[in-house]
């Protein structure tokens, strides 16, 4: 690879690369009605905060126009916060030789697509699995939220009957529940309870299509959806999500550099980036104080510092409904 070869390979990486997120972005918004809403807005700062007016709907009183005109308790029009964080990450160093791709004759645009390509799937997974673990987090922080089998007897694991029972914690708003977020293994599980079935829930042409319970699914084996407890014991859990139950920042705020090096027997050239993304909950706030700034995994993956601010639960994120993993 010539240097002006790899001064194209440098130039193009990173626009090749947010191209490429925008185009995946799009199709994972449409694919799921919006629910975890993944964008390419900015994000300055450690946190984005922003007011909004608490509910008063809780001020409605009965009136008796024959009783004496007494005093009424008054409702204070307040403001809440929401905070949302920004994630630093980072990718690589990825290492490679450049005499490999001029010994492979191999052009420098199939080199931009193949690294630019995997650094786009490597971000959006990591914005996703993020994503996917503040939102169990939080939603399983809140008892109102939780629909937990196994504190039931017989725990009937993961099934259509559960997942409505879930629904049903939204009350008369379970149809603003739009998207439900769950591994493969437990799609299959709920494939095979259809297939079973007698008088079957819905029909395909050849077998089922994953519209379950009238809502769109997306299927993702994120780590935050199964929980190793022990033996017999380990949890699978199925997210219900309102539109823009989770919206996550990009604003291209990546910082790439690309070296090459002298002193082997060839020459070696690495690449690594840095990248960060802000991350908002509906209904829930980043706890400054307690999660701070740029948390890690274990930080955004912990309940009690995503802090509830709607008044009602079912002006939050969703629902979600857990279930031993035993249970077929």
């Amino acid at each position: 690879m010539s240097l002006t070869q790899m001064k194209v390979f440098n130039d193009y990486i990173m626009p090749a690369t947010i191209e490429t997120l925008a185009q995946m972005v799009e199709k994972f918004n449409e694919a799921s009605n919006g629910a975890i809403r993944l964008t390419t807005d900015g994000f300055d700062g450690d946190f984005l905060q922003e007011s909004f007016f608490a509910a008063i709907h809780t001020a409605q009183r009965r009136v008796d126009r024959y009783a004496s005109n007494g005093a009424a308790s008054a409702t204070d029009l307040s403001q809440l916060q929401h905070n949302s964080v920004k994630v630093a990450g980072g990718f690589g160093p990825i290492r490679f030789e450049p005499s490999q791709l001029t010994w492979l004759q191999k052009p420098t645009a199939e080199g931009i697509e193949v690294a630019s390509r995997n650094f786009a799937e490597a971000m959006l997974a990591d914005q996703l699995n993020t994503a996917i673990a503040a939102l169990v987090a939080a939603i399983q922080n809140q008892s109102a939220a939780k629909y937990d089998g196994l504190t039931l007897s017989p725990d009937l694991g993961i099934s259509q009957l559960t997942l409505n029972r879930s629904h049903a914690l939204f009350g008369d708003r379970s149809s603003s529940l739009v998207c439900q977020i769950m591994t493969g293994s437990v799609a299959h599980k709920l494939i095979g309870q259809n297939l079973t079935n007698t008088p079957q829930l819905y029909q395909a042409g050849n077998v089922t299509v994953l519209d379950i319970l009238g809502k769109s699914v997306v299927v993702t084996d994120a780590p935050a959806l199964y929980e190793s407890v022990s033996p017999g014991a380990d949890k699978e859990k199925v997210l219900s999500l309102v539109e823009g139950a989770a919206t996550v920042f990009d604003g291209s705020d990546i910082v790439s550099n690309i070296e090459t090096t002298n002193g082997k027997l060839r020459i070696e050239t690495t690449m690594q980036v840095d990248y960060t993304f802000g991350l908002g909950l509906k209904g829930y706030a980043w706890d400054t104080a307690n999660g701070g700034k740029s948390p890690t995994d274990a930080e955004l993956a912990t309940g009690s510092n995503w802090d509830k601010v709607a008044t009602s639960i079912k002006d939050t994120a969703g629902v979600i409904c857990i279930g031993s993993a035993d249970v077929a």
